[in-house]
């Protein structure tokens, strides 16, 4: 009997190892996987409802254990994914479709982290609207997509954004104004334009889409087709994670608030109180619930996109978005 029991046990043993006992148990809920999400940039209210769902732990009851990085730079997040070290990114359209134009389908864009644009004029108290800014000088930090955004709304208003005295004054909107060494500068409305309106309240903020451009999604979380390809469940996982996180946000602002600040120490909490007051509509405006990436917008983005020349080519819309996986994945 003792040999055919010694078969059995080994029998049993073989079994097991095969069927990967030792490891989870049935039923037993599998590890979260690693993922990292780099930020557009510094820890701001934006990303509120990003540091809530880690906080809460959205992010691993849907699959996922995210790590949130702030970026030393704005091209960090496009390098980052394209040399495997990040999973996903939030990105500026306009970064985005700058990117994809040098190289074509390296990135894609997954879902939509704020429904409208949050480019923005702001203009001094003497200067009432977009067309008095002819003759005047308009402060711009570099990028094509300034130069754009300052153009269409002058031109939007009926003006002639040529006759704009551009001048190149990097990321210093607000004190460029408060000194008057500027009329006007493009800037984020959801930031540099709250906190000039707190110290100036006579300030003007002429937003890009009430003045002919569309009411395109400004940030987008974006990863690369191959990830994608290989690790569908953690983009969508996280994809999951983010919309509990910002539908909390919305409801609880000041739960939103204290995962920001306590993960970024410092970042100055009644200031990113009024700037997640300011930013919160943006996150599910048109009608369109948080994440959605419409592809009609998108296309009208496309169009306009090209028109003011921040990219020769129109943007692919088809091969550089997949809307349905942010519908996909719930709410």
């Amino acid at each position: 009997m003792l040999p055919s029991r010694i078969a059995a046990l080994v029998l049993l043993l073989s079994t097991c190892a095969l069927a990967g006992c030792g490891g989870s148990t049935a039923g037993e809920t599998p590890q979260p996987s690693p993922a990292t999400l780099v930020l557009d940039f510094a820890p701001n209210a934006v990303h509120a409802g990003t540091y809530l769902a880690t906080a809460r732990g959205y992010d691993r009851a849907a699959g996922v254990r995210l790590r949130v990085v702030a970026p030393s730079s704005s091209t960090d997040s496009v390098k980052l994914l394209r040399a495997g070290r990040a999973d996903l990114a939030y990105i500026d359209i306009h970064d985005l479709a700058i990117a994809d134009e040098r190289s074509p389908g390296s990135l894609v864009g997954v879902m939509a982290l704020v429904q409208r644009p949050l480019a923005a004029v702001l203009a001094a108290p003497a200067v009432s609207r977009p067309r008095d800014l002819q003759g005047r000088r308009a402060g711009v930090s570099g990028l094509p997509s300034d130069d754009a955004v300052l153009a269409s709304i002058v031109r939007g208003d009926g003006g002639d954004p040529a006759l704009v005295k551009k001048v190149t004054i990097g990321f210093q909107a607000v004190p460029a104004l408060l000194s008057g060494q500027v009329s006007a500068a493009t800037g984020f409305w959801n930031a540099e334009g709250v906190a000039l309106q707190r110290r100036r309240p006579a300030t003007h903020v002429f937003r890009v889409d009430d003045f002919g451009a569309p009411s395109y999604p400004e940030l987008v979380l974006v990863t690369t087709p191959a990830t994608l390809r290989a690790h569908r469940a953690r983009v969508a996982g996280t994809v999951a994670a983010l919309r509990r996180g910002y539908a909390a946000t919305v409801n609880d602002p000041a739960s939103a608030l204290s995962a920001l600040t306590a993960a970024a120490p410092g970042v100055d909490r009644a200031a990113a109180a009024r700037e997640l007051a300011a930013v919160t509509p943006a996150f599910t405006a048109a009608g369109r619930p948080f994440g959605d990436l419409d592809p009609q917008t998108l296309r009208t983005w496309a169009a306009w996109e090209q028109r003011f020349g921040i990219v020769r080519t129109r943007p692919d819309v088809a091969r550089l978005f997949a809307p349905a996986l942010s519908r996909a994945t719930g709410g």
